[in-house]
């Protein structure tokens, strides 16, 4: 009997891949299967594979270097494949996907610039193949119910949002650590990081963005900071740096099951320093953003983005012209550094009197001429603020619940999230207002 399963293959197997890889093997093994892992790093796709015999008692899965990625797509002929690479090779990866009859799932950013997102799209209109960007943060509970409260008409129409994100000492940093830092390779946070808070608004909104204008700069991370508050950094890494043991930004790739198998240990195969020093040289990406954008629907955004604060979350108020809608959503006070001591809390973040103060999420309303009140959130369970279970439900599932709230984004949603980044991001290299028809015109 033929096996009627969709079948999957995945390439780029560093750490995004592994929710996909155990939802295909695991809770939709019935309806789904994964049929081959394609990576630069052979030492990756056996941490993988072991992984899978380990947790599912799975027989291997059949592995291809990068450079056989054709001959993954002939010999395992997958239905979609699944695009978890560094990002500048998105594109490369969707459309040659497309160009061998599959359909694409991408993790976000669907790409980092426009030349490579209009390629997607003559790609996607020569083939008739699908592209779908897994934007996990629609699904959360919290921002699917301030989309619910909008389409409910709570606050009117919006005429204002002011967008505030924070990424704390542990998460932020790890952008500096990663290749993240260097632009070439993932459009700078204004496209990797932000294409999530950028698609949010777009969402929320129903709109993309019209007119774009932004500052950013590297104000924390980086030698020249350092060096300026008077703080030395001699070390390149983190692993193996005795030195690096006080340092309450080091990162001991030693001290992980996860970090050595797919990043340590795989160095003889890629070269790639996953623990590099925040405050080293060549980075190329900004710690610290500021922009402002027109929408289609005239709507006007104020948005901004650090990446070393004491504390993460973010805090959005959307003022239309019936109300008022406010989100407080405090990710993390506190985190857990591993250092050179191994695990050492630097801030206690299981205290209970500091999260009943500063932790938790809250939306708010303000009518115009009515009593505030606050609008209860369904439980989050699971990663990303209960984002991942239901996305995975979504992708992975043959009968997935109805979903009133339309939160599987398109290619053309991918797009209109990167532009507003990639508009940001040329604002600020030439200090002038970009208009986003003039770098793709989406429909």
């Amino acid at each position: 009997m033929t096996d009627q399963r969709k079948r999957y293959a995945l390439v780029g197997t560093g750490g995004r891949a592994e929710m996909y890889v155990d939802a295909v093997t695991g809770d939709y093994a019935e309806s789904a299967i994964m049929v081959g892992l394609c990576d630069i790093s052979p030492t990756r796709m056996e941490w993988h594979n072991q992984r899978l015999a380990e947790k599912f008692d799975a027989a291997p899965l059949p592995t291809y270097s990068a450079e056989q990625f054709d001959q993954m797509i002939a010999e395992t002929k997958p239905d979609v494949v699944i695009v978890t690479s560094m990002d500048s090779t998105h594109d490369f990866y969707i459309k040659r996907a497309m160009e061998l009859g599959c359909d694409a799932i991408t993790e976000k950013p669907m790409t980092i610039n426009a030349e490579k997102a209009r390629s997607i799209f003559d790609t996607i209109e020569k083939t008739g193949r699908s592209l779908r960007v897994t934007f996990n943060y629609r699904y959360a509970p919290i921002a699917t119910t301030v989309r619910e409260q909008l389409i409910q008409g709570k606050i009117g129409r919006p005429l204002h949002v002011n967008f505030q994100w924070v990424l704390d000492t542990f998460h932020g940093a790890d952008y500096f650590r990663r290749w993240h830092r260097e632009k070439d390779k993932s459009g700078g946070l204004l496209v990797h990081k932000a294409t999530h808070h950028f698609d949010l608004i777009n969402w929320w909104l129903d709109s993309y963005p019209k007119e774009v204008f932004a500052f950013g700069d590297l104000m924390f991370y980086g030698r020249e900071n350092a060096e300026q508050r008077g703080e030395s950094y001699s070390y390149s890494r983190y692993t193996g740096q005795a030195e690096a043991s006080k340092d309450p930004f080091a990162l001991r790739l030693d001290k992980n099951d996860a970090l050595r198998g797919l990043y340590l240990e795989a160095e003889k195969d890629t070269g790639y320093l996953r623990d590099r020093n925040v405050f080293g040289d060549n980075i190329s990406a900004e710690d610290t953003m500021s922009v402002t954008a027109r929408y289609r629907n005239n709507t006007l955004l104020t948005y901004s983005l650090v990446a070393y604060s004491p504390w993460e979350g973010y805090r959005v108020s959307i003022t239309g012209d019936k109300g008022r809608l406010e989100v407080d959503m405090t990710e993390q006070v506190g985190r857990t550094f591993v250092t050179g001591d191994g695990e050492t809390p630097v801030f206690a973040p299981s205290d209970a009197a500091v999260k009943a103060q500063f932790g938790g999420e809250e939306i708010r309303i303000f009518p115009m001429f009515g009593r505030p009140y606050t609008v209860e959130i369904p439980p989050a369970i699971g990663g990303h603020g209960g984002a991942d279970p239901t996305m995975l439900e979504q992708i992975f599932s043959p009968n997935p619940p109805a979903d009133p709230y339309h939160r599987a984004a398109s290619h053309i949603d991918g797009a209109a999230s990167i532009l507003m980044g990639i508009a940001a991001n040329e604002s600020i290299a030439t200090g002038k207002l970009i208009v986003v028809d003039d770098l793709l015109k989406l429909p």
